[in-house]
């Protein structure tokens, strides 16, 4: 029987405790297993190959991204790095010039020293789409929506020039979750989500997982978990796993909140512009109610302010907590430039439209007008 997101989100992966009964897994905190005798095990042998809590949560998260494979990892940067260090030198890797900070900081003064090249295209540009075959790519990076310009990737077309050229794409889709976005069904080789952010959704743990349909990439990522030290703890699992039960939940209310957020933010007159994935007004609005089921908490704005001035309104807000990361309960504001792209130099930044006036908003669960009412306080006191 074929069960909804929301009936797989409770209980994929989370049967009750078979010893006991406990309607709640336990947390299996240990470091290593006893085995029956010298290499036959229970299924585990040593944490950072294996725990009973990395399963439950692979579980569920195969259920909801309708995967093969699912395995998790100790941050959403672990994930990235299990990815990449599958590389060898001399691959070339195309990716989208608008990506997390970290993961260009990766790329950029880690694995390039390692031989491995990195090209960056716009994927929202035909043109530039065109060169990727002839680049002759071991993997296509992508993230939709990116970080932090929500610009909408497609996918399908991705994914159909990836497999014409023999390269595997990647996604990364943390910002859409699983429960608004599919990867794997759209065609990429790999889903990888931070799990930190929406699947966990409280702030208060790390975590990370890659998805996929093929079993090689499987086992050569669950080798890296291992022989790379990527394993998340037993107790991160554990969170993770109970914050997935409410992500529909949360997810739809983000959906709610962030939507009404940006029809509000879009018409304030200091903002030159305003971007949610299901605006109207957002450039690929269409491609984005195509390919995503909503348009998840994140908005972006970029306002017609001095990097002091800007700098000054995220500082002020009550609600939103300036802090990075993104996908809890709460509401938190980020100021790109000087905080989650730091790393990345400021001529790439403002090439790709990054500016010292751009400010990100993770929009949480609760009431939107107090949220506004937060913005409009904050606004106020600036103009004073």
């Amino acid at each position: 029987m074929s069960y909804r997101p929301e009936t797989l989100s409770v209980h994929a992966g989370q049967s009750p405790d078979e010893q006991t009964g406990a309607v709640i897994p336990p947390i299996y905190a240990t470091s290593t297993f006893a085995q029956i005798s010298p290499g036959v095990t229970r299924g585990y042998d040593y944490t950072r190959s294996g725990n009973p809590n990395f399963t439950r949560l692979e579980r569920a998260l195969c259920a909801l991204e309708n995967a093969g494979f699912a395995t998790v990892f100790s941050s959403g940067m672990a994930a990235v790095t299990a990815v990449l260090s599958t590389l060898s030198s001399g691959d070339v890797v195309i990716a989208e010039e608008n990506i997390y900070g970290c993961t260009y900081r990766i790329f950029d003064t880690v694995f390039e020293t390692f031989g491995v090249r990195v090209d960056y295209l716009d994927f929202t540009r035909e043109e530039q789409v065109a060169q990727i075959a002839g680049r002759s790519p071991a993997l296509i990076w992508i993230e939709s929506p990116t970080n932090p310009l929500l610009k909408i990737i497609d996918i399908r077309a991705i994914a159909a020039i990836a497999e014409s050229c023999g390269a595997d794409l990647i996604v990364d889709n943390t910002f859409a979750s699983p429960y608004f976005q599919k990867p794997l069904e759209l065609g990429a080789t790999l889903s990888l989500t931070s799990t930190t952010k929406y699947v966990n959704g409280h702030s208060d743990c790390l975590g990370g997982a890659v998805t996929t349909n093929t079993e090689s990439w499987h086992e050569r990522l669950v080798f890296a978990q291992k022989a790379v030290g990527l394993n998340p703890s037993p107790f991160d699992a554990w969170l993770i796993a109970r914050g997935l039960k409410t992500l529909p939940l949360r997810m739809r209310q983000h959906h709610k909140n962030a939507l009404a957020f940006a029809r509000q933010l879009e018409h304030h007159a200091a903002v030159t512009w305003c971007r949610y994935p299901f605006l109207p007004s957002h450039p690929h609005y269409d491609l984005a109610t195509s390919q995503m089921t909503g348009g998840s908490g994140i908005v972006t704005a970029d306002f017609d302010l001095s990097l002091d001035d800007t700098k000054t309104l995220v500082s002020t807000l009550r609600i939103f907590a300036l802090a990075e990361s993104l996908g809890g309960v709460e509401s938190l504001i980020c100021h790109p430039a000087s905080m989650t792209h730091a790393a990345v130099p400021e001529e790439q930044r403002r090439r790709v439209g990054i500016t010292d006036g751009l400010v990100r908003f993770s929009i949480g669960i609760e009431d939107v007008e107090d949220l506004l009412d937060d913005f409009d306080h904050a606004w106020s006191s600036l103009s004073r």
